[in-house]
């Protein structure tokens, strides 16, 4: 290999596979960029995001205020509606030995899903408290959106730091591919640990292990509604007198979406016969045993009972564990193979990918029983991989992401730094609009309207934290011999560090990978 194939090859290896480059980080891969690549595969999984504090707006105890402030048109009450910034301020301050409203505190570590779901029936007990006052409702609510807004923050610094870049894009491919999104309450406090704890840990183990993970976890469960689905001839449907709730969320999308995909060439029926055996695979609730709150259990008396046949195979009665048997056969089925490779190459490689590459995914796949450590490292080798032309267009988390690694910075504040520019730009985390999850398409990222988006964003992200480096040397550590000439230009005629890296933030190499 020549040092100029080595400096091409450690470009791609650190702005394909990777995040983007931090300073220095090309450079770091350039001796061996395939190596350097091949070394983020680790049995153990991906890194975990760790915990970050970050300011929280103090709240009045929800006890003290609920007998200060009284229903509005009440005689001689306070309506919440007209009180000033000052007079809340007060309130806020007022002591009182009144029990505190829990306030979410990372600790040393981001809550379990057992811990952020008795974060939820907390509020769940406040609201009973509270339920005729809204702004009340609102404190009540905040310790949800304070752990989310931690779980957003500590999972986007993971991003813009890491040394394994590849070894994080691999990761959040599969969050995308197991799509939980904060529809609603209980699902805000599930999602951070279902990617912590479903997803993390199996990135490069058995597609299987994931598989059933993902499936099992309570943050999919309550996403696609499977926690209450009830078998029309359980023991439950019987109690309530024939009247059962069957849901084929769960099993629709397992087939669809999670493993052999919608050309598999199964029917409505085999859709209704997982449903079936899936019945049964809930949680633990606030009213049950405290060490089943918010985790798996298997409720027998939900479950649908008989034998069931999905796609032209029969699977015994075995409880919960006929729907692990269905799993496991939907693991390393060869449409699973086909249908997961497609989507690695079209994400790592281009929208419409190679089928040489496809046909190699899917050989490792199938060789290794979904072994995705050989799955990644088949990829690392693949020659299409390491095409000079970018194909992808970055999405806006990746576009933001790749921004603080350029700049060297960390995000400090989840609101104005993270969740606001990505609602802008039309990716709000944590809020996918559909279970197959944000789109990996470049027409769907870069219309005029969202690349003005960006630019104006770069313009403000330029101006607080353009490095102090020269904007040319910048751009080169940065992009590496990606960096074109003429975008070389540009950024050497700008008036101000500012406009250079801002400029730098908009080329088409920085947008594309």
């Amino acid at each position: 290999m020549t040092a100029d194939t080595r400096s091409l090859d450690a470009a791609i290896a650190v702005t394909r596979f990777g995040l983007g480059a931090r300073p220095g980080e090309i450079d770091d891969a350039r001796r061996d960029p395939k190596g350097w690549l091949t070394a983020q595969i680790t049995r153990s999984g991906a890194d975990q995001p760790q915990p970050v504090a970050y300011p929280i707006q103090p709240r009045a105890p929800i006890r003290a205020l609920a007998g200060m402030v009284k229903k509005p048109g009440a005689g001689g009450a306070t309506d919440v509606s007209m009180l000033s910034p000052p007079m809340m301020q007060a309130m806020v301050e007022t002591p009182t030995p009144a029990p505190q409203v829990m306030t979410y505190d990372p600790g040393d570590r981001l809550p379990t899903m057992q811990a952020a779901f008795r974060t939820f029936g907390d509020y769940q007990q406040q609201q009973k408290l509270v339920k005729d006052d809204p702004m009340l409702r609102r404190q009540a609510i905040a310790p949800i959106y304070e752990s989310a807004g931690e779980e957003i923050l500590a999972r986007a610094r993971l991003a813009a730091s890491t040394p394994a870049g590849f070894r994080e894009r691999w990761t959040l491919f599969w969050s995308n591919h197991f799509t939980t999104a904060a529809k609603d309450l209980p699902v805000t406090a599930a999602v951070g640990p279902f990617e912590r704890e479903a997803i993390r840990p199996h990135v490069f183990g058995r597609f299987e292990d994931m598989l059933i993970a993902a499936s099992s976890h309570p943050g999919m469960l309550l996403y696609l509604d499977q926690a209450q689905s009830i078998g029309p001839n359980s023991a439950a449907a019987a109690r309530r007198g024939g009247k059962a709730g069957l849901n084929e969320n769960l099993g629709r999308e397992i087939l669809e979406l999670h493993t052999v995909g919608a050309d598999a060439g199964y029917t409505q029926a085999d859709v209704v016969e997982f449903a079936k055996a899936l019945t049964g695979w809930s949680m633990g609730g606030a009213n049950g045993p405290p060490n089943e709150e918010g985790a798996f259990v298997y409720r027998a008396n939900f479950h649908e009972p008989g034998p069931r046949t999905l796609m032209g195979r029969t699977y015994a009665d075995d409880g919960g564990a006929q729907a692990l048997a269905i799993l496991k056969t939907l693991a390393v089925d060869p449409h699973t193979a086909s249908h997961l490779s497609r989507k690695i190459a079209a994400h790592f490689v281009a929208d419409d990918p190679p089928p040489a590459l496809v046909a190699r995914l899917r050989a490792a796949f199938l060789q290794s029983r979904g072994d995705l450590s050989v799955v990644a490292a088949v990829l690392i080798a693949a020659p299409e991989a390491w095409e000079p032309a970018a194909r992808k267009f970055k999405t806006p988390y990746e576009f933001i992401v790749s921004s603080y690694r350029a700049a060297d910075i960390l995000p400090r504040d989840p609101a104005k730094e993270i969740v606001g520019p990505l609602s802008a730009l039309g990716q709000r985390p944590f809020t996918a609009p559909q279970p197959n999850g944000w789109s990996d398409v470049a027409a769907d990222w870069a219309a005029p309207d969202a690349v003005v988006k960006r630019m104006t964003w770069a313009q403000g992200f330029s101006a607080a934290y353009a490095p102090q480096t020269p904007p040319v040397d910048e751009a080169r550590a940065v992009l590496g011999v990606r960096l074109s000439d003429k975008a070389q230009t540009a950024i050497a005629r700008a008036e101000t560090r500012q406009e250079a890296f801002a400029l730098l933030l908009m080329s088409p190499e920085f947008q594309r990978r």
